[in-house]
């Protein structure tokens, strides 16, 4: 394979990472993005450049059903694209069935699988996740494991475990697998 392209096995033009919030999406897309020559698209960005706003501002003025119908749209016309793209998705876009459709039909999804401790060690000091904003994120983040993994699953067409890999080792696994599928 050739390095400045996407591996000639994936069976779609976009490649979706799906996991919890602070699991390596945006981290690792980045790094798979610049080894495949791809575009990187993180969806939450997208949507706050639609919003004007951060997700934060937005969750707490508007609510989550709200924001859920923004990041449906968003991520139908992205799974649609055409060109090639790696695409971050957020930690609950397999909240709604139409997503992880759009997702598992469209796109080649790799489930970057973390730890909800690996993940609260990461994000100790981050503020800008609504969803984490609680006393005990590491239990938080068990919570959202437990509702989330089966439609990850469902979703995903690989998984990847992440939990204390390096970036560049996390992208190398991706890259394997999609090069052996």
């Amino acid at each position: 394979m050739n390095s400045d392209q996407g591996p000639a096995s994936l069976r779609a033009p976009v490649v979706a990472l799906i996991g919890l919030p602070g699991s390596g999406k945006s981290t690792i897309g980045r790094q798979l993005a610049r080894l495949w020559s791809m575009r990187f698209v993180d969806s939450d960005h997208v949507i706050e450049q639609r919003l004007g706003c951060s997700i934060r501002e937005f969750f707490e003025r508007e609510g989550e059903q709200a924001f859920r119908d923004m990041e449906s749209q968003v991520i139908d016309e992205l799974s649609a694209s055409t060109s090639s793209l790696l695409l971050s998705t957020g930690g609950g876009v397999v909240l709604r069935e139409q997503n992880r459709r759009h997702l598992h039909a469209r796109t080649q999804v790799f489930y970057l699988d973390c730890t909800p401790e690996a993940i609260a060690a990461r994000l100790r000091n981050d503020v800008t996740r609504p969803l984490l904003q609680v006393e005990d994120p590491a239990l938080r983040l068990r919570e959202l494991l437990l509702q989330r993994e089966p439609l990850y699953l469902e979703t995903a067409h690989f998984v990847i475990q992440t939990s204390g890999l390096s970036v560049a080792q996390a992208a190398q696994r991706i890259r394997m697998q999609a090069e052996l599928a």
